[in-house]
């Protein structure tokens, strides 16, 4: 994997699941930022205008949520074709359906099986 020329933007507010997040990523020389919220999130992408290529978000972060980040940066004429992965704790196959549905370019329960998110970063980047 020819990774260490991507630059991601990791959206999550819960530290244990930003270091799994962080370590998968690192592991795979992927340069992050992170953001614990959805406002930081666009502080990245809207006021430094950031390049990134993938944006992974966790679907229920506090104030605005990944959904409504997700609808922002679609948006946006910069960043409305960037990649964006859904992660969430509340699990359920609707719940997939729905944010793949909704726009979301792929998406993982948590615990995040890092084979898996390696293998779908792949396919996605």
């Amino acid at each position: 994997m020819s990774s260490n020329k991507w630059h991601l933007l990791v959206v999550e507010d819960d530290p244990d699941g930003q270091e799994v997040v962080s370590t998968i990523l690192s592991h795979l020389h992927i340069a992050i930022d992170v953001a614990g919220t959805a406002e930081e999130a666009e502080n990245y992408l809207f006021g430094a205008r950031q390049p990134y290529d993938a944006v992974i978000i966790d679907l229920a972060l506090p104030g605005k949520d990944g959904w409504q980040l997700l609808s922002e940066i679609r948006e946006d004429g910069q960043f409305a074709n960037v990649p964006c992965i859904a992660v969430t704790a509340y699990h359920t196959s609707k719940l997939r359906e729905q944010a793949l549905t909704y726009g979301f370019n792929a998406y993982f329960p948590k615990p995040i099986d890092a084979t898996a998110f390696s293998r779908a970063l792949e396919e996605i980047l």
